[in-house]
């Protein structure tokens, strides 16, 4: 099982960055995919969540309206667009995978936004 993130770094406040996360070794299309983040000194925090066929979200209250997540179960791939960034989105960004017992994590991805 592997999920890999890619697309984090580091950005001035106000501009978009979309992360990626591929999938593989399991069956992605059963999964509800989730965005996780971890500030320094701070607990890891849902972001966002799908649902497995994609029909349903959600997301941290304050990132609602400017982050939206979303998945190509044909390419094993969850998205995260983030839009408007602020200083206070600087975290490590993990994808995570979740069906009944099963909870797969990536390494993470950096994104850090600062003028």
């Amino acid at each position: 099982v592997q999920l890999v993130e890619s697309g984090g770094g580091l950005v001035q406040p106000g501009v978009s960055l979309r992360l990626s996360c591929a999938a593989s070794g399991f069956t992605f299309s059963r999964y509800a995919m989730n965005w996780y983040r971890q500030a320094p000194g701070k607990e890891r925090a849902l972001v966002a969540r799908i649902s497995s066929a994609g029909g349903s979200t959600n997301y941290l209250d304050s990132v609602k309206g400017r982050f939206t997540i979303s998945r190509d179960n044909a390419k094993n791939t969850v998205y995260l667009q983030m839009n408007s960034l602020k200083p206070e989105d600087t975290a490590v960004y993990y994808c995570n995978a979740r069906f009944l017992t099963d909870d797969y994590w990536g390494q993470g991805t950096q994104v850090t936004v600062s003028s």
